[in-house]
């Protein structure tokens, strides 16, 4: 029976004593009672200790020889800086650690003369074969690793000692860890930018296989981001077939680009009546753009004819040439530049047939210089 035991039964024994005082107190027990009452207290805790001295049994035979066997006498030896290989060429695990053994035949027919070399052998064995399949960028990872893997005693190869390590420590040269780092941040940089290059050709493939395959499709998928707003749909279609042209390179259709044009606010052509002033009025506002001067026509041409052989503005010659040359312009059937040719040059209205086309007479009393007749008119 163990220490406690004995303390537990002899505390119930006094309290059970406790409370059969207080039942006979109350029931007035006889004198003879308190005797037979103290002799049983006294006997309880004396026949418990003895049947548990019986049911315990003699000591085991292994435990009188542990407590008579020597002691094992354990060694230590320091290993640090050690290079293990690692999973990845030319990039090797740093070990330390403290290794303990103890001999299993030290009165053998051979004798270990260093059996702390022995001990690291099997050590380093036992922690190569782990680090050499493992990646050296897990160096903490593999330094816990190894510390439960040699936390055991485990006999060597040669059978004469049992070895173990303690105080693990399992990490990699400065310039290799900064190595990977750096790979580590470029692998790191190159998953993001070939997520983004996956993301911009799916982006691309979408609008053009899918959103700008044609005019209908885009002004679908604008209706679709705009749906509660239809006349802003409707407003940019000209520039949505503006958009889908160009994405596919291709003419916009002929059907949009009228639509096109007055989106835009290009100007539609208006035939003006022949009356109808050059210019505005000063303070008139138009919001129609400028457009493109208009192509010189046949008598702009032959203003800069007149103007080149120096037939100044106000010259007779002026408008007697260009009657000529509107005679000869309306005989090929182009009477619209013959006509142009006579508004521009001289004020009277265009001759109605070619036979009418002639000179006019002179009516005025100064002789005319341009009359064939004029010398002999002044000789008579």
């Amino acid at each position: 029976m163990t220490t406690g035991r004995k303390t537990t039964t002899v505390f119930l024994t006094v309290l059970c004593g406790l409370l059969l005082t207080i039942v006979g107190l109350e029931q007035r027990w006889p004198v003879w009672a308190w005797p037979a009452l103290a002799a049983l207290l006294l006997a309880v805790p004396t026949v418990a200790f003895k049947a548990a001295a019986l049911r315990r049994g003699p000591i085991p035979v292994s435990f009188e020889e542990q407590l008579t066997a020597a002691p094992v006498e354990r060694s230590e030896h320091r290993v640090s800086q050690v290079a293990l290989p690692s999973q990845w060429p030319d990039y090797d695990f740093v070990f330390s650690a403290t290794v303990r053994w103890y001999l299993l035949s030290p009165s053998g027919s051979e004798p270990v003369l260093n059996p702390a070399g022995l001990a690291v052998d099997s050590v380093l064995d036992r922690a190569r074969a782990i680090t050499e399949k493992r990646e050296p960028g897990r160096a903490s990872l593999v330094q816990h690793e190894l510390s439960g893997a040699l936390s055991r005693m485990r006999p060597d190869l040669t059978g004469h000692l049992q070895a173990m390590a303690e105080n693990v420590a399992v990490t990699l040269l400065t310039p290799d860890q900064e190595r990977l780092d750096r790979l580590a941040d470029v692998r790191k940089d190159k998953a993001v930018w070939e997520h983004q290059r996956k993301y911009e050709q799916s982006k691309r493939q979408y609008l053009g296989e899918d959103v700008l395959k044609d005019t209908g499709s885009a002004v679908v998928w604008w209706l679709a981001k705009n749906d509660e707003h239809v006349e802003k749909t409707v407003t940019d279609l000209g520039l949505l077939a503006q958009l889908t042209s160009a994405a596919n390179d291709s003419d916009i259709p002929e059907r949009l680009q009228e639509l096109l044009a007055q989106q835009l606010g290009r100007p539609i052509p208006v035939e003006f009546p022949a009356e109808f002033p050059a210019q505005f009025p000063a303070g008139f506002e138009t919001n129609v753009p400028p457009t493109a001067e208009p192509k010189p026509q046949a008598a702009d041409h032959l203003a800069g004819f007149f103007d080149s052989v120096g037939f100044a503005e106000g010259d007779d010659r002026r408008s007697f040439l260009a009657k000529q040359l509107a005679d000869m312009i309306r005989a090929q059937d182009r009477h619209e530049a013959a006509d142009d040719v006579l508004r521009r040059f001289d004020d009277q209205p265009p001759a109605t047939s070619q036979d009418d086309a002639h000179v006019p007479e002179d009516t005025t009393d100064e002789p005319d210089h341009r009359h064939p007749d004029y010398r002999s008119t002044e000789e008579m």
